[in-house]
């Protein structure tokens, strides 16, 4: 069976309601959405739910922001440089300003975090004025806790205002990562139970529920990001959000109800940097230092699939793709670490086409490079590797009959086992199935009916995503 490393709702069981679509936010592309703000039906009060998946760590990021142009009052709602929640601004005659600063870190890249900023400055108690919760729990411990003063008005609603999604109005600070179900309500203070739940098959874990009953009010709208072609669409049937640098392959079915495993950028090994985009589905590595870097989810056993692209190569380095136990790599004095060097990985080398593992490699299959996909099939039933080349399965493999693997070293028999690249001098464009670094020409999909890949998923094999944990892809 498969495991998702990562925070209780990164395990989403089925539901009786399912998010189809997340948007995926790249930083580097400047992305964001806008609305121009009406007249508000009440400017003391404003809810916003959010589900996000974390991109990039360790820079300022915003989830939401309202102001007018580029100067003046604004309402800020950001993950910043040491990856604390803060929610801050004057109000909107620049005289109360309010600031929350959690003390909690946000670093999971492999779970989806519910938001909930509800605020309601006419209450008498200071306290109840701005509410933070995160997945379905009130946040109660801030480094820095000032309250909204009494009855005035701060701008998430105010009218004139632009509410941005993903960047501060002055472009900057964009988000990366994903978003899904984007709830803005202008003119309520709601709890997060109206976007949410804990239910008796799960009760631990925070799960979606059906938002489209809620009164938005005049200013509020919904993103379902069910629209590839408009991501920016309102779903509750208001004024659309204007999209800025996102296209359509930014849609994905990475969603709070089926986590998809993308590239974690915490398991970095000990040589040269890995940079990672495209919400960690791009891994770039060009200091030509040997270093490995792996997927947020693992397998304890099954039967699974996922693709990589080669999009660039300098042709002379040691570019893996394969997979590797958590446990990689091991001490060592050498600076970098590559899938293969022991026990504990496998990888198939751009350059020759060979299998690296044990520290040895093996004639296998042809060489790839700039602009190949490969495909690997891992059998962690009974310990093989398979990898096809632009749909081609090498050395006459047949992953759905088991014929022609490639046994896995002693070290992969046993535990977690990752899905693992060594992309010296090189860009790899990954797709787990639920949101992929490069283009997909056709839809393919698992047996379960889950994933989206560019060639035909082998018969019992399975992505890597929560719905189809507890399948042994047989």
């Amino acid at each position: 069976m498969a495991f998702l490393i990562g925070g209780a709702n990164s395990a989403a069981a089925a539901t009786g309601f399912d998010v189809a679509n997340s948007c995926r936010f790249n930083d580097g592309d400047s992305a964001k959405m806008s609305k121009d703000l009406g007249s508000a039906t009440l400017n003391t009060k404003f809810t916003v739910n959010v589900w996000l998946k974390l991109g990039v760590l360790g820079t300022n990021r915003a989830i939401f922001t309202s102001r007018v142009g580029t100067s003046g009052t604004y309402l800020n709602c950001i993950l910043n440089d040491a990856d604390q929640l803060n929610i801050y601004g004057p109000d909107k005659d620049s005289g109360n300003d309010f600031d929350y600063k959690t003390n909690r870190k946000f670093r999971d890249v492999g779970a989806w975090y519910c938001l909930t900023i509800a605020m309601d400055t006419t209450l008498g108690t200071a306290g109840d004025r701005l509410r933070i919760y995160v997945n379905g729990v009130e946040e109660t411990s801030f480094a820095t806790e000032t309250h909204p003063a009494q009855n005035v008005i701060y701008v998430a609603n105010y009218t004139g205002f632009t509410f941005v999604v993903g960047a501060r109005t002055d472009d900057s600070e964009y988000w990366d990562g994903y978003m899904a179900e984007f709830v803005h309500i202008d003119g309520q203070q709601l709890a997060p139970t109206s976007f949410g739940e804990f239910d008796e098959d799960s009760p631990d874990i925070w799960k979606p529920i059906d938002v489209s009953g809620l009164t938005f009010g005049n200013n509020g709208f919904y993103l379902d990001f069910e629209a590839s072609g408009n991501l920016g669409n309102d779903a509750n049937g208001g004024t659309d959000l204007t999209e800025a640098n996102l296209a359509a392959a930014d849609q994905a079915t990475d969603t709070p109800t089926n986590n998809f495993a993308t590239f974690n950028p915490l398991s970095k090994d000990t040589g040269g940097p890995i940079t990672y985009s495209e919400g960690n589905t791009i891994a770039t590595e060009t200091a030509n230092s040997w270093t490995s870097g792996h997927s947020t989810s693992g397998m304890f056993g099954g039967k699974f699939y996922w693709e990589c692209k080669l999009a660039s190569f300098s042709g002379g380095s040691a570019s893996y793709i394969g997979a590797a136990s958590a446990d990689f790599p091991p001490s060592k004095s050498n600076a970098g670490s590559i899938i293969g060097q022991d026990s504990l990985g496998i990888g198939y080398y751009a350059s020759d086409g060979k299998v690296f593992k044990d520290g040895s490699d093996a004639s296998y299959g042809d060489s790839y490079g700039a602009g190949d996909i490969i495909g690997m099939a891992l059998d962690l039933d009974n310990n093989y590797a398979y990898w096809s080349k632009n749909g081609t399965w090498q050395n006459s493999g047949d992953p759905a009959a088991g014929s022609n693997g490639v046994a896995l070293p002693s070290g992969m028999t046993t535990g977690l086992i990752l899905f693992s690249i060594s992309p010296n001098e090189s860009v790899m464009q990954a797709n787990f199935g639920g949101s992929s670094g490069f283009a997909i020409s056709s839809a393919n999909s698992d047996g379960n009916g889950y994933g989206n890949f560019e060639y035909a998923v082998p018969s019992g094999y399975l992505s890597l995503c929560t719905k189809n944990l507890g399948s042994d892809g047989g």
